[in-house]
């Protein structure tokens, strides 16, 4: 019996000839298959009136920061990431035919490509050409040309803010068909679906400034209640949409974080916060804290500290941090929640002592 040698050999084998296996990524969201160093910031995908079609791109919209970074939320759950890698649709059918048979055939002629490299090439050439399939994966006719504009194929995209390279790298089938309008096969658990693209823009929203209104501002004194609070204009919520549409296919999550509490944290031992736990929770009126008024001096605040020390020539540096509820809604009624994000920023404090004048 003929040995098979399956399609990530085939694919392994086709990526070690041409160094990379040029499928091109998403959009500033990912990397294509072998390719390392990441997408456009513009889509281009569409048709161009022959049925052929450009790569579906992931595009951002709302609160996310520029040029493909992540974000400045971070995950309270630890255990939480975004996907490392997805499938998601590639090209159509014609303009894959030119992609992956230049590819093969260039493999093919490759100086010492023999062995089992060079017949596990020979599989995937029969696999888009002859109708060789593996289980699960069956193959096609003429890169199925006759379906060109009725599908398209898919292919494995890299999150390029992913650290770990294996787990960047795991989505590794070769390309897949999928008719325009149904869903990719099962065995692809890793194709996009809304929620992933929910993950995506959580990973890349971008949160206000946690700067907090303090009374005294910049300088208190020792034993001295300082007041901290926040104002609804400046707290609201932030929304980060991301979204695919590609001939066929199209979807979108939107990913909304809620301010719901703010953490004090003094940047000393020497310190008392109010409350005790440091976590200001946020008001019916949507803000924080209450802001401070004549006559409240002796007064202890909803939300604040109090420095029981000097910080001499120095400064302390207090640290804000707000805690943001963050859930999802997106495409076909999908949605859900998200674990919690935070985000928070410093600020100097000069704590002075209380000068005593002895007559």
């Amino acid at each position: 019996m003929k040995a098979s040698y399956g399609p990530r050999l085939a694919v392994a084998a086709l990526t070690l000839a041409l160094s990379t296996l040029t499928l091109t990524g998403s959009a500033y969201a990912g990397t294509g298959v072998g390719d390392a160093k990441g997408g456009k910031t513009k889509e281009t995908g569409g048709s161009d009136g022959t049925g052929i079609y450009a790569t579906a791109q992931i595009r951002y919209s709302g609160s996310v920061a520029k040029g493909g970074a992540t974000g400045n939320v971070t995950s309270a759950d630890v255990n939480w990431a975004p996907p490392p890698c997805w499938y998601a649709p590639y090209l159509g059918a014609k303009d894959f035919k030119k992609k992956m048979s230049e590819s093969i055939d260039s493999a093919m002629n490759t100086p010492g490509m023999g062995g089992t490299a060079g017949a596990a090439i020979g599989e995937l050439q029969r696999h888009y050409e002859d109708e060789y399939g593996w289980t699960d994966t069956p193959g096609y006719k003429d890169y199925n040309v006759a379906k060109d504009g009725e599908g398209m194929f898919w292919a494995g995209v890299e999150n390029p803010n992913e650290p770990d390279v294996l787990k960047r790298s795991s989505c590794n089938d070769i390309p897949f068909w999928v008719d325009n309008g149904e869903a990719p096969p099962p065995q692809y658990e890793e194709a996009i679906r809304p929620e992933m693209l929910a993950a995506l823009a959580y990973q890349h929203m971008e949160l206000p400034a946690t700067k907090v209104t303090l009374a005294p501002r910049a300088t208190t004194k020792v034993n001295l209640p300082t007041w901290a609070w926040l104002d609804k204009a400046v707290f609201n919520e932030v929304q980060a949409t991301a979204a695919i549409n590609v001939p066929g296919f199209n979807i979108q999550a939107t990913t909304t974080a809620k301010p719901v509490s703010l953490k004090l944290e003094p940047g000393t031992a020497d310190a008392t916060t109010y409350p005790a736990s440091g976590e200001c929770t946020i008001n019916t009126d949507g803000s924080i804290g209450e802001p401070y008024a004549k006559g409240k001096a002796d007064q202890t605040p909803p939300c604040g500290l109090k420095y029981l020390r000097s910080s001499g020539d120095s400064t302390y540096k207090l640290r804000a941090t707000i805690t943001w509820d963050i859930a999802w809604t997106g495409t076909g009624g999908t949605g859900g929640d998200l674990p919690d994000g935070t985000f928070g920023n410093e600020q100097a404090i000069t704590v002075q002592e209380i000068q005593a004048v002895n007559r």
